[in-house]
């Protein structure tokens, strides 16, 4: 290979050699990438998407054509009945509290089968903060399964929390977030969804962020009644500038669509603004680049192996959501990965992360994410509490090459920070 960046000879033999077992595992995504690529082609040419549709709407935004077309064009990919796909959903957060506030009222009872969720949906639960308007304030009940020792859901659990309890809504967090547990495939998304509805009428939610095109089916497409995500993750193709999806059962899309704007009006407003554009163009691209993504991933994986660090899931082992994680072992090896992760970025490379106090966690937080649209997760970014087990957690990727020499970087900047044990 090519070795414009100086790297080390045994840094070089290592990424020969990671590339080399990872093959197989590439050949894999390529086929998912390729299903993945039709199914988005398919729903763009059923739907006649024209340029007509990437006109710039103002004001209320009624009739906005490519609004929504782009809602079609979005549901029939995720194997849903309708969606909502707007800029106007600040965060992957913010969307998924839009959904939960349509889907839930005042005496519901939310129950959440994978653990504690993401840090940052705290707050909107309830479990952080007075008075600040979560769900807890306007009197909807929570109720959580842990995850069983190996990490998976606790099918048993969530059966008996059904007798004798009404439950309104079930709460499915695919990936990982800062935790080590496995994320979780559709298959077993599907199997909860097959168990809750045999004994209850309760709507099953799924949080899909950084899940989406990583298998050839969606939640959607197992029975989930709907899903919600960011467009600067997988959804977006490193494309979209911000929004977010939310996509399922057409009564409960509008449902959410009430809380979105207001009751009444739901999706028949919001100008586009011109926007349009970038997101029919960015779910086009996102089934590539989740694919390029998973890539580097599996190298990464496949890298740090070679120099003896634990890391999760292994190269080899099948993925459901984007997300790598690294065992570095000590806050000083974290950081100097970080590092050399920005270091590797076309945006911001002369930059030094340092860890902060990032809002909505409880310890300091080291972000490395050198990106053309602030915090995209689909671009290759590394980030990490400082605190014990000093874990990384590594996502995205727009191209599968550049992302191969970031992670060089990473563990180049290791060996000359002298974090890196190297063989003899």
């Amino acid at each position: 290979m090519s070795n414009i960046f100086n790297f080390d000879t045994r840094i070089l033999e290592a990424s020969d050699s990671a590339v080399v077992k990872a093959q197989s595992v590439f050949n894999r995504i390529e086929e998912i990438t390729e299903y993945n690529q039709q199914k988005v082609l398919n729903s763009f040419i059923e739907n006649r998407v024209s340029d007509i549709h990437f006109g710039e709407t103002t004001g209320y935004g009624y009739g906005d054509i490519g609004r929504e077309t782009l809602d079609r064009v979005f549901a029939q990919s995720m194997g849903a009945q309708a969606a909502l796909v707007r800029h106007s959903f600040a965060s992957g957060t913010h969307t998924l509290c839009v959904a939960l506030f349509g889907l839930l009222r005042p005496g519901d009872t939310m129950l959440c089968v994978t653990g504690t969720p993401y840090d940052t949906i705290h707050s909107v639960i309830g479990l952080r903060g007075e008075g600040e308007g979560s769900l807890k304030d306007f009197g909807i009940n929570y109720k959580q399964i842990d995850l069983d020792e190996s990490g998976e859901p606790d099918m048993d659990k969530i059966l008996k929390a059904f007798k004798g309890n009404k439950i309104r809504l079930v709460y499915i967090q695919r990936s990982r977030g800062y935790s080590l547990r496995p994320s979780i495939s559709v298959e077993k998304i599907g199997e909860i969804v097959k168990l809750v509805k045999a004994n209850s009428d309760a709507v099953v939610m799924v949080d899909n962020c950084y899940g989406e095109f990583v298998q050839k089916n969606e939640p959607t497409d197992m029975g989930a009644d709907i899903i919600a995500g960011s467009l600067i993750k997988n959804a977006g193709g490193g494309i979209a500038k911000n929004g977010g999806y939310i996509a399922g059962r057409e009564d409960l899309v509008k449902l959410c669509s009430y809380r979105m704007t207001t009751p009444g009006l739901g999706s028949e407003v919001g100008a586009s603004l011109g926007l349009n554009r970038s997101l029919f163009m960015g779910l086009f691209n996102a089934p590539h680049v989740v694919g390029e993504s998973l890539k580097t991933a599996v190298f990464a994986a496949a890298l740090l192996s070679e120099f003896g660090f634990k890391v999760t899931p292994a190269y080899d082992e099948n993925r459901y959501d984007i997300v790598q994680t690294l065992m570095l072992q000590d806050s000083q090896t974290l950081i100097a990965f970080c590092q050399g992760i920005q270091k590797g970025s076309p945006v911001d490379s002369f930059v030094t992360p340092e860890p902060w106090d990032m809002p909505g966690y409880d310890s300091k937080v080291i972000m490395a994410a050198g990106t053309f649209t602030m915090g995209s997760s689909i671009e290759l970014s590394a980030d990490a509490p400082l605190k014990e087990p000093y874990a990384d957690w590594m996502q995205g990727g727009l191209n599968f090459h550049s992302g191969k020499a970031c992670v060089m970087l990473a563990v180049q900047n290791m060996l000359e920070k002298g974090k890196l044990k190297l063989r003899v």
